[in-house]
């Protein structure tokens, strides 16, 4: 069991999102830096998909009800477990009673808390993860307020500390040109690709906005509603893009001038508001390899810590 002492500003249950529910309207939520929290939960032994906390802003208090061992991924936040430092991208024991403080991100946005076997939340429409828009999976379907407990599924009793290296953050995101993009001006279609975008603080987990040349389309009318996905990058009437993430609404009828590749996304909930990135173009075969790449590099971890090629179930 966890105590929650201190919740911070925005602190949920997220594991990696519901999949396969689109055509029901049904958004797909989940952790915002999905490889994060598929980190944490491997170097504990759990399963990929167990629920975690994602930590956006502290300072985050919170007690263990039991010993066992706990995994930060994500943002550093400068986490201490009773006044000693708790490096962030480790395995690491705890004792009950024992308190975890994350006070802030020194770098990054979003800090993620695994324990062994998971925060055992129920299951709703087949994940754990939390909507905050409808109100439901998650704790009640809200972010965590102080007092509340949440339960722990069955430990792995993981011996010894295990780490790894996380990967860099870096302010450039590889997009795909979508389906309206030569609806744009030429000017608007450089300005994307060349210009820096400034995060705006209007942002959430359903999107982030972009501030910087506004972009025009040169083709009047209304579109139809259509699919969209977390990646694409809507061009509202003020002309700044907006990034869809998890919680995003599955339908829009705001032009699509970019997707951003599911490979550089968690890039895109590590920057915080106010940070510039640059959008850079890419082909599909780009994102396939960049897609490989990752599984490359996860089945090099899998390897060395547990002795096998286990891919993560995405």
């Amino acid at each position: 069991m966890l105590e929650i002492i201190r919740p911070g500003i925005h602190t949920t249950v997220q594991d990696l999102g519901r999949h396969g529910r689109r055509h029901l309207g049904i958004a797909q939520n989940g952790a915002l830096d999905a490889p994060a929290l598929l980190l944490g939960n491997r170097l504990l032994g759990n399963a990929a998909n167990l629920a975690g906390l994602e930590v956006a802003l502290g300072p985050v208090e919170i007690r263990f009800g039991r010993d066992g061992s706990f995994a930060l991924t994500g943002a550093d936040f400068a986490a201490t477990l009773d006044g000693a430092p708790a490096w962030c991208g480790w395995r690491q024991p705890c004792r009950a009673g024992q308190v975890l403080r994350l006070a802030g991100a020194r770098r990054g946005m979003r800090a993620y808390l695994c324990v062994e076997g998971g925060i055992d939340v129920p299951l709703v429409l087949g994940a754990r993860a939390t909507e905050l828009q409808a109100g439901y999976g998650g704790h009640h379907g809200r972010a965590l307020q102080a007092g509340d407990r949440l339960p722990q599924g069955a430990p792995c009793r993981q011996q010894g500390r295990l780490g790894v290296r996380q990967r860099p953050w870096q302010p450039l995101l590889r997009a795909l040109p979508g389906p309206e993009y030569h609806q744009f001006d030429a000017a608007s279609r450089q300005a994307l690709w060349q210009q820096p975008w400034t995060i705006s603080a209007h942002s959430n987990r359903m999107g982030y906005r972009l501030q910087g040349m506004p972009l025009t389309r040169n083709r009047g009318g209304e579109l139809l509603s259509h699919a969209v996905l977390p990646g694409v990058v809507q061009v509202p009437p003020s002309g700044q893009p907006i990034v869809l993430l998890a919680d995003a609404q599955t339908t829009g009828g705001y032009p699509r001038i970019a997707s951003v590749i599911d490979a550089d996304l968690w890039l895109l909930a590590q920057a915080r508001p106010g940070s510039r990135l640059q959008l850079v173009e890419c082909d599909l075969a780009a994102a396939r390899a960049a897609r490989e790449q990752w599984l490359r590099d996860w089945r090099r971890f899998e390897l060395a810590a547990w002795g096998c090629g286990q891919l993560p179930e995405l």
